[in-house]
């Protein structure tokens, strides 16, 4: 762009560079304009790390800018001479190109020409940027004017040229600096442009094996062909590089910071005292109005449940020794659980819309008590991740050890349902006593005039040898119809169920999907698919990019094992077993990550 020389101002006795167009060019109009908007523009400048211009003067017919004179050498041939620089004194100059960049950028200017022959470092080290000759502002034509080796993408191109291409171009020079090559080699511009097009540039760690990956991190973002996934200016690319502020650097790179880091960034940003206390003041005053409102929200506040749950579990211990079940259980569990389809069928079959609040006085109501005893102890066979129930439930483990014995009840302490099984082996010739069904109209609490028996329809869950069933309805519902199926095993009652219009067989096969239905699994199938294919390609491809706070990660999968420990504690049915409460504890554990991830 021009030839430069040394010379002393005699009046000031300061040594200062003048700038001469090159002598074919000193009379062309173009030359000249683009001169004088060079010391135009570079005026506007004014920063330590960009070589200052004073004026402009003609003699002899040749026009000329002064500038500040740098007593030192350009960085193209201080690489040249000495390869890559030590990485301490290339961040230093890194930080020094980011400062005079962003100072041009302040004022809306475009470099467009950054290159190494374009910083000059002075005697004691400190970087001035220069030539301003291709300058312009953001989003001006300046077609490809520029250094093709130093150009970005879009400016080889031809397009708009903004902040990021010379975002671009300082990230080539920074690759030259801590590498001591170029990132790009070509003899042509369209060489040049197919490289940049085809193929990305070799990563710094395969030349220099030891050099700072955040420095690496740093400028393959610089050398991003997506204008957009470069960095938003060159103070954050300084705050960035390594010795930079670690909360900038960290969101720069694109990493997410540890609260370590977070705490250590200081209190910018945080909320005034008075503030913070009002929406604490808030959010307390939200939690109780929900404690508060929570009974009014389903309808567990009006149907109460009147026995206590040590009640209904000594009741329901009381039913198995009245059928004959008299040893001593080597393990116990009970439960609550809501009956949904009798619920839903009170819903869809009373007239009233107020038909909940008939459920004080109702004989079913919505809560089921279960008790189970077996010979064994009861180790749950799945559990639900997405509940964190580790609880023992009506089928699981299953009913299959004799001796095993369910009692389902009612709120008031009614016999709702039994379940027993009878001995794998019985040896026994004697002629088997007639079972005593009063006994189940009594545990009941049904009236047995009410009901009259009835062809056999629902089969037992449990072998037997002998089996009832009656039609009626109760006293205090007459309008509900009930049907009630009992089994008995050598005079021994090992079943009885209480069978309402509302429930359902869900042993036998059900009806065939219909295709809404079919279609909205599969959806939901695939979007979780989806979700754990993505997040297992993200997160190959932060490990590959270095990103991700390991330190918080660990501390987070740390959290979350001690809470699946702590829920399991609280929630599991223990048995006094260490090697079945240790496999209990394995099971737990490894479900952790699929249950936080689906919760998350």
């Amino acid at each position: 762009m021009g030839e430069v020389y040394r010379a002393d101002d005699l009046k000031l006795g300061q040594a200062v560079a003048l700038k001469f167009l090159p002598e074919g060019l000193s009379q062309e109009g173009t030359a000249q304009a683009r001169f004088h908007r060079e010391v135009r523009l570079a005026r506007q400048v004014s920063h330590r790390n960009v070589c200052r211009v004073f004026d402009i003067g003609e003699a002899d017919g040749r026009t000329f800018l002064t500038m500040e004179y740098v007593d030192g050498e350009d960085l193209a041939s201080l690489l040249r001479r000495i390869g890559r620089l030590p990485a301490d004194k290339g961040l230093e100059i890194a930080r020094q190109l980011c400062a005079g960049l962003a100072a041009a950028h302040e004022h809306g200017l475009v470099h467009r020409d950054l290159k190494p022959a374009n910083a000059m470092l002075d005697g004691r080290g400190r970087v001035r940027i220069t030539d301003f000759g291709l300058a312009g502002f953001a989003g001006e034509d300046g077609g490809r004017a520029g250094t093709p080796a130093y150009m970005a993408p879009e400016q080889l191109a031809g397009d708009e040229v903004t902040q990021k291409s010379d975002i671009y171009s300082l990230g080539l020079v920074l690759y030259e600096i801590f590498t001591g090559k170029r990132a790009f080699e070509g003899t042509t511009l369209a060489e040049f442009t197919r490289r940049r097009e085809q193929s990305a540039p070799t990563h710094p760690s395969h030349i220099v094996k030891d050099i700072d990956p955040l420095v690496e991190r740093v400028i393959l973002r610089c050398l991003e062909k997506d204008p957009a996934k470069r960095p938003v200016s060159a103070l954050q690319l300084a705050a960035s590089l390594p010795g930079g502020d670690p909360l900038a650097a960290a969101l720069a790179a694109g990493e997410t910071p540890s609260p370590a880091m977070v705490a250590a960034a200081g209190d910018e940003g945080a909320l005034r005292p008075r503030t913070a206390w009002f929406f604490l003041s808030g959010t307390l005053v939200a939690l109780c109005a929900i404690v508060a409102l929570a009974p009014y929200g389903s309808d567990a506040n009006l149907a109460p449940i009147e026995k206590t749950p040590e009640e209904l579990e000594a009741r329901a211990k009381d039913i198995v020794r009245d059928f004959g079940y008299s040893g001593s259980p080597a393990d116990t569990a009970s439960w609550f659980s809501r009956d949904e389809d009798y619920l839903r069928y009170r819903a869809l079959h009373e007239l009233s819309t107020q038909w909940y609040r008939s459920l004080v006085g109702s004989e079913f109501g919505a809560m089921r008590f279960w008790y189970r005893q077996s010979p064994r102890p009861l180790v749950r066979l799945a559990s639900n991740f997405f509940s964190a129930d580790y609880g023992v439930k009506e089928n699981d483990p299953p009913l299959e050890v004799s001796g095993m014995a369910t009692v389902n009840l009612n709120a008031q302490g009614k016999l709702l349902g039994f379940r027993a099984v009878p001995p794998q082996i019985d040896e026994s010739m004697a002629s088997p006593s007639k079972p005593g069904w009063g006994l189940l109209f009594q545990s009941a609490g049904f009236d047995e005039r009410r009901f009259t028996p009835a062809a056999p329809k629902w089969v037992p869950l449990v072998p037997f040898d002998e089996r009832a069933e009656w039609d009626g309805s109760s006293a205090l519902e007459p309008s509900i119809p009930l049907h009630l199926t009992a089994a008995a095993y050598r005079g021994k009652l090992v079943y009885f169920d209480t069978v309402g219009p509302w429930s359902r067989p869900i042993r036998m096969q059900s009806s065939p999907a219909s295709f809404g239905e079919i279609t909205a699994s599969s959806v939901v199938v695939l979007m979780v698919l989806a979700v754990f294919t993505s997040g297992v390609i993200f997160a190959r491809r932060n490990i590959r990019m270095g990103r991700g706070d390991r330190r918080g990660a660990f501390q987070l999968s740390l959290f979350a094992g001690l809470l699946t420990a702590l829920l399991w504690y609280l929630l599991s049915h223990f048995v006094l077993d260490l090697q079945i409460l240790f496999l209990m504890f394995l099971r737990a554990i490894g479900g952790s990550p699929f249950w936080h991830r689906s919760c998350g």
